[in-house]
């Protein structure tokens, strides 16, 4: 593992990861504590803005240049933005149940799937973890997997308790 890629990354690249890799962390620390409390307030509230940087500056990374410089990833980070928009309106409304909704697919989708596809051979993020080798890959995506699916696990033991 060396930190040297991402050292050498542009600096959107490494304001990416310095959100992201916090966001992640904090989302799943919310996810897993009670609902509704002064702290999970205040930590879904800087979750949200960590996520809404993290998306916002993918639009600053053109690494993978699909159409006009941006990729399918770009999409994603149009509905992560508007998913933390939308989410922070139910939850102000008293929809709690579509908040729970849409703040579990967005960390789903903006950190679990996203998160998995930056760890392919080739990004920065796979050669700062694993280097030039390729054997850490297949390891990486048997964990990702298995994240996953306890991932899911838990969202739907939550889902039946609300």
């Amino acid at each position: 593992m060396s930190f040297q890629p991402l050292l050498d990354a542009p600096l959107a690249v490494q304001f990416h990861v310095a959100t992201v890799v916090p966001a992640a962390i904090l989302g799943a620390f919310v996810f897993l504590r009670p609902k509704g409390t002064a702290i999970h307030r205040l930590l879904g509230k800087i979750w949200v803005v960590l996520m809404v940087a993290t998306a916002a500056s993918t639009f600053f990374i053109h690494e993978l240049k699909v159409f006009y410089g941006f990729s399918p990833i770009h999409l994603l980070s149009i509905f992560t933005i508007y998913g933390c928009l939308q989410s922070v309106y139910c939850a102000r409304r008293g929809d709690i149940r579509r908040h729970m909704r849409i703040m579990q697919s967005v960390y789903l989708g903006g950190i679990v799937i996203a998160g998995g596809f930056t760890f392919v051979p080739g990004r920065i993020m796979h050669e700062v973890a694993f280097g030039d080798g390729r054997a850490g890959f297949a390891a990486l995506s048997a964990g990702a997997l298995v994240f996953a699916f306890l991932f899911l696990a838990v969202l739907k033991q939550r889902r039946r308790a609300v």
